[in-house]
């Protein structure tokens, strides 16, 4: 990377913190430059980058990288770094921001590239949009049963808008319906719960995977088994089958 880029990343990094910035590197010309891109995400825990201003920069140049900032954590990647960079075919450059007597200093800039990782089904770091409940049925069903869900766009914070209903309106489009009340799960069944919904939807999911147990990914926890009994079962607001196993 040359060093002018690496200026205009840090210096923009600096610029946003304590919020993650979030660019793009291009190649325009023979030329390597740093396009500084919005970060669409609510709060400070990560970033999204705007279709529109990846669009934009796609116009300007051969997009070879992305770029985002770690606020007052190491530059090392995350595991939603790590699946997001496969995703996007690219290398990554992350650099770290740390409050230095005050004010913000960018230093260490790690850089990774695709390489076939794969988050663990157990013990994944949350991210939402990249890493959460959906995402660990996508990817389930991807290895378990090697079918590939349709995702869904999941603005953050979408359950205390006042309006959403995500989960209800959108596991059917990824080819999920309701089994009859009274029916006992079976593996693979999405077990939909409202957990502190503002809206009063199903705003968390879990896959049964048997034995009395679900796989899931709580907002702020690494996603774990744990029995579907007791407190899940209360929130529990309906139970899904993918089409392929329903039986007529």
């Amino acid at each position: 990377m040359k060093t002018s880029t690496l200026q205009a990343i840090k210096a923009h990094a600096v610029a946003e913190y304590p919020r993650e910035c979030c660019g793009l590197v291009i190649v325009a010309k023979g030329r390597e430059k740093y396009i500084a891109c919005r970060n669409a995400a609510a709060g400070t825990e990560h970033f999204i980058l705007p279709g529109e201003d990846y669009a934009e920069a796609e116009e300007k140049g051969e997009i070879v990288a992305v770029v985002h900032s770690h606020p007052d954590m190491p530059a090392a990647p995350t595991q939603a770094d790590r699946v997001a960079c496969e995703a996007s075919g690219l290398a990554w450059h992350i650099v770290g921001v740390d409050s230095v007597d005050g004010a913000p200093a960018a230093g260490e800039v790690v850089t990774i590239s695709p390489s076939g990782y794969l988050a663990p089904l157990v013990g994944r770091e949350f991210s939402h949009g990249v890493l959460d409940c959906y995402q660990l049925i996508v990817d389930w069903y991807k290895q378990e049963r090697d079918i590939s869900l349709k995702q869904f766009h999941r603005a953050d914070d979408w359950w205390n808008d006042g309006s959403s209903d995500l989960y209800t309106e959108g596991f059917p489009q990824a080819g999920f319906v309701a089994i009859k009340d009274g029916d006992k799960p079976q593996v693979g069944d999405v077990i939909l719960m409202q957990i502190r919904s503002s809206n009063g939807v199903p705003n968390h999911a879990g896959i049964y995977i048997g034995d009395g147990l679900m796989l899931h990914h709580l907002h702020g926890r690494l996603s774990s088994r744990d029995v579907y009994g007791g407190y899940f079962q209360e929130v529990t607001r309906a139970i899904l089958r993918y089409k392929d196993d329903i039986v007529v």
